[in-house]
């Protein structure tokens, strides 16, 4: 499928200069790193667009249009407050680069591929992914609250909320991030799903989209933020096997 462009830059034009605003790592929730010290409020602050969980580990969070969604793991969606915080997120400002119709039925697999062939050229920065259409089905997961002393991400994954939204139209969300953000961030796609009634959500395990249209903002410039807790300093950030945790952890 061809990418229709908007405002494509001229050969020789300068690189997008989008930025992703991130704050802690993958890393860092791999070791159990639950509490961090950033707000949604001052989240907001540097994006409208983006995805992450809160503190604790209690459930996800997806931000459409400014909006920043709690999404539970009783399986309920609520707005966050400005004064929730969170261990780990990503945001940007989204302002789509490209856009591809989505007009034939499509799996996991087939539409990121298509996602792919879209960005092709610029596979090392970072892409804001954004699909609305009607989904055939969606099977989502969602992270329940996490007790001190908190145990490592792939423990607490263990019992995720998984549920299945079927014939419903929504959004799925996230970010494309290059190989060697593994650790950071996740590398690859990361995309979090939020239906239009704001409902039903999740991270996005498994779709099949029926019809609907990719939008693509990328971005050059990433800003992580560190915490400064005692938590985050004393973690083991650089595991041996991240690689390996991360995709079990992200359910691929």
């Amino acid at each position: 499928m061809t990418p229709t462009p908007d405002d494509t830059p001229a050969p020789g034009a300068p690189t997008p200069t989008g930025e992703v605003y991130q704050t802690s790592t993958m890393g860092a929730l791999l070791d159990g790193v639950y509490d961090g010290d950033v707000t949604v409020a001052e989240l907001l602050e540097h994006g409208d667009f983006g995805l992450g969980t809160f503190n604790r580990l209690d459930g996800e969070m997806l931000v459409l249009d400014g909006t920043c969604h709690h999404l539970h793991a009783d399986g309920s969606v609520a707005l966050a407050a400005g004064d929730e915080r969170t261990p780990f997120a990503a945001v940007t400002r989204f302002a789509p680069d490209l856009r591809v119709p989505l007009t034939a039925p499509c799996d996991r697999r087939d539409l990121l591929r298509q996602l792919d062939e879209a960005i092709a050229g610029s596979a090392n920065l970072i892409h804001a992914v954004r699909v609305t259409g009607t989904f055939e089905a969606v099977h989502t997961r969602t992270v329940r609250e996490q007790q001190p002393p908190y145990p490592p991400l792939n423990e607490a994954t263990a019992g995720q909320r998984e549920s299945v939204v079927r014939d419903a139209a929504g959004t799925l969300a996230g970010f494309r991030t290059p190989a060697f953000e593994q650790g950071v961030s996740v590398a690859g796609y990361h995309l979090h799903f939020l239906d239009d009634e704001r409902r039903r959500g999740g991270h996005a395990l498994d779709f099949r989209l029926a019809h609907g249209t990719a939008e693509i903002s990328t971005a050059s410039e990433l800003h992580l933020n560190l915490p400064t807790t005692r938590q985050f300093q004393d973690a083991q950030l650089a595991p041996a096997d991240a690689d390996r945790r991360i995709r079990q952890a992200e359910g691929h």
